[in-house]
């Protein structure tokens, strides 16, 4: 309902004019003095108990150093923040949103840069953090789901989709190394397979991988959905789900709402191979006693989906200052290194090491990854997100075909 309702609102804003903010990051003593006494409201995802926790360490370095009050705001859904914007635009109200930073990134990106609901570019590239940004060797960074960025969003994270197995229960050697071989072994162990029901962010992480997998031509999904190759594009990922949910778990009928919830069932042994968009969750998991200590990494060698995650600022956000001085610290080698540390979060840096001087990077390499993450060479070759329009297809025809109404 709220995808539907946000496409309909994107139609009627379309010949909305953008709205100029009154300041950008280039003087940033003005930016810092307009920040001081701001409150940011952080409109950003709350299901993980670590990252909402490392949210509010940032919130206490940001008050403590610039005089900032940085409140997030939990969502399930980021797509609420960006109805909240859109329905804001609509009605005029160009200065004093709701909203002053969000964490975005794909579609939600694609969608508030099409309408003019984003600051003004380049803003990211003023920021005075940005310098250590590895934006050379990460085109993630500069390319979101085949959409330039254009510095309308700083970028906070990268990641990776990695595989875990309970080493206590199954051979490393026999693990599967392709989606096909994931569909092999599923078939030779029914029950034990799963994914979080699209359109949760990491069940439709899989659907891309195997659709990368899969598809014949990968141009093809760089480029906008239509309507006359869809069918045949996505033919052999429906194809494969058809057989894999004959051998799920709940034989298909059924899926795990979201990924702590795939996480739970490996931990109580319903579940041998689990799959997160972050290839040092498995690590922190077992650190905060939610999986065993067997749990190991896997990856696929041909490559897995990769992207990066930003933070924007909505072109009528009220403490845009405060936005750009919380941007900025998250960009810091500080909080990058603290972020990057299983023991708080494991969401891999956006930042460069050559570019650091010797004592940032050695926070860096100071850092004990965990027992079940791969390093950084070994996670394998990074897998580009399709066209954000694929997904909101694949996500329809995914609910058309299996959901239990149907």
């Amino acid at each position: 309902m709220l995808k539907h309702f946000l496409a309909a609102a994107l139609l009627c804003t379309a010949s909305l004019p953008a709205h100029a903010e009154d300041f950008t990051a280039a003087d940033w003593n003005k930016v810092l003095e307009e920040a001081r006494g701001q409150t940011v409201y952080f409109n950003a995802w709350g299901g993980a108990q670590n990252i909402n926790a490392y949210i509010g360490w940032a919130a206490g370095e940001l008050r403590d150093r610039y005089g900032v009050t940085l409140k997030q705001v939990k969502l399930d859904d980021t797509a609420h923040a960006v109805a909240t914007v859109l329905a804001e635009k609509t009605a005029g109200r160009d200065e004093g949103g709701s909203v002053d930073l969000i964490w975005i990134n794909g579609e939600n990106f694609a969608a508030m840069k099409e309408r003019g609901l984003l600051l003004s570019p380049g803003w990211a590239q003023d920021l005075p953090n940005w310098r250590y940004v590895d934006h050379e060797n990460k085109p993630t960074i500069t390319t979101d789901f085949t959409i330039p960025v254009e510095g309308l969003a700083s970028p906070w994270g990268m990641a990776q989709l990695a595989f875990f197995y309970d080493g206590a229960r199954m051979d490393a050697a026999k693990l599967p190394r392709t989606a096909d071989e994931l569909l092999a072994w599923a078939e030779a162990n029914p029950g034990r397979f799963s994914y979080p029901q699209p359109p949760d962010f990491t069940g439709t992480s899989f659907l891309k991988q195997v659709l990368l997998e899969k598809v014949t031509d990968r141009s093809v999904l760089d480029r906008p959905v239509e309507d006359d190759v869809f069918a045949e594009v996505t033919k052999p990922l429906f194809d494969y789900l058809d057989t894999l949910h004959k051998v799920a778990w709940r034989s298909g009928r059924a899926f795990p709402q979201n990924y702590p919830a795939m996480k739970q069932l490996l931990a109580d042994g319903e579940l041998d191979i689990i799959f997160a968009f972050n290839p040092s969750e498995a690590s922190s998991a077992i650190a905060n006693g939610e999986l065993p200590d067997t749990v190991r990494s896997f990856t696929f060698p041909g490559g897995t989906l990769a992207n990066t995650h930003f933070v924007a600022i909505p072109y009528n956000a009220n403490a845009k200052a405060g936005a750009l001085v919380t941007a900025n610290f998250l960009l810091s080698p500080q909080a990058q290194a603290r972020k990057q540390d299983p023991a708080f979060w494991g969401d891999p840096t956006v930042l460069s090491m050559e570019k650091l001087d010797p004592a940032a990077r050695a926070g860096f390499e100071a850092i004990d990854l965990g027992i079940a993450t791969l390093k950084p060479e070994e996670l394998g070759p990074a897998l580009g997100e399709p066209h954000p329009s694929w997904m909101e297809r694949i996500e329809e025809e995914w609910n058309r075909r299996y959901t239990a109404e149907n």
